[in-house]
Order: structure tokens, then sequence, then C-alpha cells
């Protein structure tokens, strides 16, 4: 029996840009290659209007799926698991946001944090399974606590989707003036991705560095988001928004990404699937996913941050085994396993909620 399963982002014209918004797409690319058919609104006629205009004609406000899937965190995604709960529809609830990496995400995101995770606490306990990129963001959870069956499962990356990177690397080098060595970061400019590190580093080094995403400098943005961005270091380029991010990953030599906090980092894997050399913090969450020395060299301070850039710089050969080894590590987080662990989890919750008993996660494949 097929399923018809409710993939819904709210907001997401606003979050195609963003790592939720890339995930939701690996999900129901991934889907494509199995027997679940998707839904993306859970709304009659696609929208919150329209839906309210179906109620007057007596139609309901929600569309009909077998389960329910949600991936952010805010009214659309609450109004659609009390329905689920009032109607016996398995719920599922996909967590990429928590507490610890909203903080330095955004103007006063640090001072909300604690009052998010007691929300993100209750929110993530109504669901009959919580989903999550990675085993330290179920850790994380599991101190909130979070009362329900958890299960890691990669965010995935789209390799087909990136082929071509390379014949975009002399256009986009030449858009954004980069020259030799480039030291690169792909995502939205926020200092919990590690921003200052990364200028600091440019700051030691004599090679160009570019930031390829956009970034906000009105009164959302941190201080440090306005400071960097609007006084870079000579040898830095924030180039905002970018119309093929292929482009960004055919410029770049090395993948920079001092990050503090990730639950998993999709643009890590998309760096890895290009085969570039990839330099990470090195924080709980990148050990449970790549090996210092083999498909990345991890980092603490900025001083050995300098150094890794430096010496990859200097060592074709260790860049170009680092690259190799990465690309096979990406491969290893392929869109047709995710699409196949999704299909067993989406039937497991639907027949454990239908049979009146607890998700087994046992009988569901390995969900990384």
């Amino acid at each position: 029996m097929s399923l018809r399963v409710l993939n819904y982002l709210e907001l997401e014209s606003h979050l195609q840009r963003s790592g939720i918004g890339t995930a939701a797409d690996h999900q129901r690319a991934a889907l494509d290659g199995t027997d679940v058919e998707v839904v993306t609104s859970p709304w009659q006629g696609g929208a919150p209007l329209s839906a309210l205009r179906s109620l007057s004609t007596g139609d309901g406000v929600f569309r009909e799926y077998d389960v329910a899937h949600c991936n952010l965190v805010g009214p659309g995604s609450l109004a659609v698991a009390r329905h689920a709960k009032r109607n016996g529809i398995p719920l599922v609830l996909h967590t990429h946001v928590t507490r610890e990496d909203f903080a330095e995400s955004f103007r006063g995101s640090t001072t909300v944090a604690p009052a998010l995770g007691r929300y993100l606490r209750w929110f993530y306990s109504q669901a009959d399974l919580v989903l999550c990129p990675s085993e330290y963001t179920k850790d994380v959870l599991e101190s909130y606590p979070v009362d329900a069956p958890i299960r890691p499962i990669t965010n995935g990356v789209d390799v087909d989707a990136l082929a071509g990177f390379a014949d975009l690397r002399e256009e986009y080098r030449e858009r954004y003036d980069l020259s030799g060595t480039v030291v690169f970061l792909v995502g939205n400019v926020f200092e919990r991705k590690g921003l200052t590190t990364f200028c600091r580093v440019a700051e030691a080094t004599p090679y160009d560095f570019a930031w390829f995403g956009p970034y906000d400098t009105g009164p959302h943005a941190s201080k440090a988001v306005r400071r960097w961005t609007s006084d870079p270091p000579e040898n830095v380029t924030f180039t905002g928004w970018v119309d093929d991010i292929r482009g960004a990953y055919g410029a770049g030599d090395v993948y920079l990404f001092p990050t503090k906090n990730e639950n998993q980092g999709i643009a890590v894997l998309e760096a890895m699937a290009c085969g570039k050399a990839v330099v990470l913090r090195d924080i709980p969450v990148f050990e449970e996913f790549y090996t210092d020395g083999h498909d990345c060299l991890k980092c603490d301070t900025t001083a050995e941050f300098r150094e890794a850039v430096e010496r990859l710089a200097e060592d074709d050969a260790l860049r170009e085994r680092l690259g190799n080894n990465a690309r096979e590590t990406a491969l290893e987080h392929s869109l047709d396993r995710v699409g196949d662990q999704l299909a067993a989890l989406y039937r497991e919750v639907h027949d454990a909620v239908r049979a009146g008993r607890s998700v087994d996660l046992d009988t569901v494949c390995d969900g990384r």
C-alpha cells in the first residue's frame, strides 16, 4: 500500500536560501524514487486563505494525507500538528531548529534561545516520531528532554544538482575577482557559522577568501555581521545571493567552515561531493561523519585554521587526496538512500499509530 505523506515547510518561499529549505527539497527529491505520494501543502486550495474559503463551503481546512511531516516549528506547523493529533494522523516532526544552533544567528537570538528551547521541548514532544540530522542533535534533544522517539537521518546531498560545477569556475572567479587558491564558504552569513574566525584567518593569509551567500545588514543583523560585511578585510569578498550555487563550488578550492554549532551542515556535504578539501571546526557533530586527516582537516583555534589553510594551499597532493576521500564520504549521503530510509520510517510510524503502539525504530533500516 502506498502512503500519501504531507511534507510541509511553512514559509517555504522565504526559506529557499536556507539550509532548512534545502533539506526539505532533498526529502522531496529523495522520495521521488519511492512509492510515497508527497503533498507539500496541508491546506485545501494550497494556501491558508484558500482553506478558509473551503471551510465556508463545508470542505474543511486541511487536505487528506496518511502521515504529516513538518519541517519547521511555527504557527503553520503547530496547526498541522494539532490537526494530526485530533484526527489520529501520524505526526513526524523534523528537527532543523534547536536552541543551540539558533543562538548567534540574528540580533537577539542568543537572548531568546532559552525560551525557544522550552517551546521546542514541548513542540517536538507531541510527535509520534522526531527526525533529526545527526546523533549529536539526538543527544541535544534528549537533554531538553523531548518525550518522543527520535531517529537520526542524514539531510543528504543532491549530487546530480551539482553536476557541471567545474564548468562555472572561470565565470565565477572573474565575476568576483578571485584568483589563485580561493578559500571559501557557502551559506547565510552568521556569526554562529564562524564569521569572525573566517575573517581573522583571511587577515593572516595572502589568499582570496569568498563567502557565497546572503547576509542581512538591517535591524535583525548581529553586530558581527554588520561589522565584517560593511568593512571586510581586503582579501575577503561577501558575494550576497548567488544565482547558481554550483558556481561557488567551482570557484573555490579550500572549504573553510569554522562553525560553532551545526545539526549536520549540508553545504559541507556539497563541498565534499565536489571533491573540495574541507577544513572544519572540531565540534561533536562532525565526529560522527568525518575523519581528520582522511576526508577533512579539523581545527580548534584561529591559528590552527590558518595553518591548515596554508598547508592545503601549498600542498596540491594533500588537497587532492582529501578532496577525493571527501567525495567518497559524500556519496554515503546520497538521496536514494535518504528516500528509502524516509519511506521505511513513514510506514513504521503509520503502522504503529494505526495499531495503537509505540514506534519501533529497531525495525527500520539505519537512518544515517
